[in-house]
Formats: C-alpha cells, structure tokens, sequence
C-alpha cells in the first residue's frame, strides 16, 4: 500500500469522452496554485516511476486516486483506493503544506514529498513524488484526469513531463482502463 499516483500502457488509448476537449497550453498553471480548485473527483491515468516494479500490479504505489480535497492550513487530502485481496481498499492521505507551492510532505512508509507540477483545473493534474524508503529513492509522476480517458494531447504532454525527470516511455504504465474499482465510482 502506498501513497499516490497513477499508470498508462502503450499510448494506443482509443477518443475518449474527452475527445473534443485538448489540451490548451494557455490554461496551464504551474505555480500559485489554489488547493481549493484541485479539489474535487479525479481519475488515474497514467504513472511513470523510476522503480516500475513499485507501480505495477502488486506495486506498493499501485493506488488510484478518488478525490482530493482541500484539508486545514492548505494541506491536500488524498483518497486513494487499491486492491487487498482482491477487494477495492480505500485510503486517506493527508501532506502537510511546504513553504513552496503546490507542495507537501507526507509521511507513510517511509519520507515523501509531493508536487503539484502543473494543472489547468478543469481536466487534469500532473503531480511529482519524491518517496525515499529505506534510504532509497523512487520518483513517481501521475497523470489525474477529471474524466476517465484524456485525449492523446494530455498523454503526450505527460510524456514530455516524464523526459524532463529522467522517465522515458519504458517507465510509464496506463491505469485509465485497468481501475479494478472505477465500476464502484459510477
């Protein structure tokens, strides 16, 4: 069990709902968030770690994110489920608010930072952890989408933010359709 963040398979996902809807790099924020407008329903996308095995099937990072909501003192609570014995188990996570934007600090299982790397609200959030566990290092990005599937504008801006960390495309995994609990949301 873990903390947060989410996976993609080959980038072949098919138009979504969101199809109309791409990606317009004019409404992107990634700096002076506000927790009260990421607050709200999210879906897994994708997730891309440095340390795959974390994130695949039976992964200690293997989560899919719920909601979020704003928590006292501008902390961000997570709700995350996954399964235990074949049953969705849900999980609340509650960070403590940084000095920087848009990040928080979590600790379970070990140190874990948490950043919101960039938003444009209203259809999806990129976010960076940073776990360290037993002295060592996992970075993980996860792609949160308001709807279930993105359009392909998203996945490949998600790439693109993956690169920039040292992530290429062996490293991401798609969770848009491989939510086992996602029939439990709807």
């Amino acid at each position: 069990m873990a903390l947060l963040l989410l996976l993609l398979p080959p980038l072949g996902l098919g138009p979504g709902p969101a199809s109309a809807q791409e990606l317009n790099l004019q409404s992107v924020v990634r700096g002076n968030y506000d927790p009260a407008k990421v607050s709200g329903v999210w879906y897994s996308i994708a997730m891309a770690a440095s340390d795959v095995g974390r994130i695949r099937e039976g992964g200690d990072l293997r989560v899919f994110i719920q909601k979020i909501e704003g928590a006292a003192g501008g902390c961000l609570r997570f709700f995350f489920h996954f399964m235990l014995l074949g049953d969705c188990v849900e999980v609340a996570l509650v960070c403590e608010k940084t000095e920087r934007s848009g990040e928080c600090t979590l600790a379970h299982m070990g140190d874990n930072r948490v950043v919101l790397m960039e938003t444009d609200y209203n259809l999806y959030a990129a976010f960076h952890l940073h776990s360290v566990r037993n002295r060592t290092q996992t970075r993980v990005l996860a792609l949160y989408g308001r709807i279930p599937e993105l359009p392909h504008s998203f996945l490949h801006r998600f790439e693109s933010l993956c690169r920039k960390h040292g992530l290429g495309p062996q490293h991401i995994l798609s969770l848009s359709t491989r939510d086992p609990c996602v029939l439990d949301r709807q």
